[in-house]
């Protein structure tokens, strides 16, 4: 396994909708071991492929608990099937690094994928659960956390990072 960089602000492929895998081989297995090193040394609770540079419909996520253990899941091609409720609560991001802002989002997700071995499963997440996933599905789909702000807060954000990149 290896560490993989990850992405930045202002890094187009954050910006790209991810392309579906379509075969589950070995250079994916070993993608996603080299993206759970990432995630538990960054450290993180969730890493999407996009946040290393691949532009594939691949994340990874832990919970808190599982964090000191080094236990992840890897879900392929994941989509959201129905949402509950709405809680705003603090949220960072890897490749917004040292930004935490109060973020909505859905209470409670029902989310869709293959796992790591090509078989359909079906996750219901709660809380920060929930949170990771839309969180890593929102990188798939060309999202960053910021872009779930007001606009007024998103453009001071954008303009911000633009100002700290130069």
């Amino acid at each position: 396994m290896s560490l993989l960089p990850i992405m930045t602000y202002g890094a187009a492929v954050l910006r790209k909708v991810a392309q579906p895998v379509s075969e589950i081989d070995q250079e994916l297995q070993r993608l996603i071991d080299d993206m759970a090193e990432t995630m538990f040394s960054a450290p993180g609770v969730g890493l999407a492929a996009p946040q290393v540079g691949v532009s594939r419909r691949i994340m990874i996520i832990t919970s808190l608990e599982d964090l000191e253990k080094r236990d992840f899941v890897a879900l392929i091609n994941p989509e959201i099937i129905s949402t509950e409720g709405e809680e705003v609560a603090e949220e960072g991001c890897l490749s917004v690094p040292e930004l935490r802002m109060e973020v909505p989002r859905a209470e409670t997700v029902r989310v869709r994928a293959l796992d790591r071995q090509g078989k359909p499963v079906e996750i219901k997440g709660a809380g920060l659960m929930a949170r990771i996933l839309q969180h890593e599905i929102d990188h798939l789909n060309g999202l960053l956390f910021i872009d779930r702000l007001s606009p007024a807060k998103r453009d001071m954000i954008k303009r911000k990072l633009r100002k700290e990149r130069a």
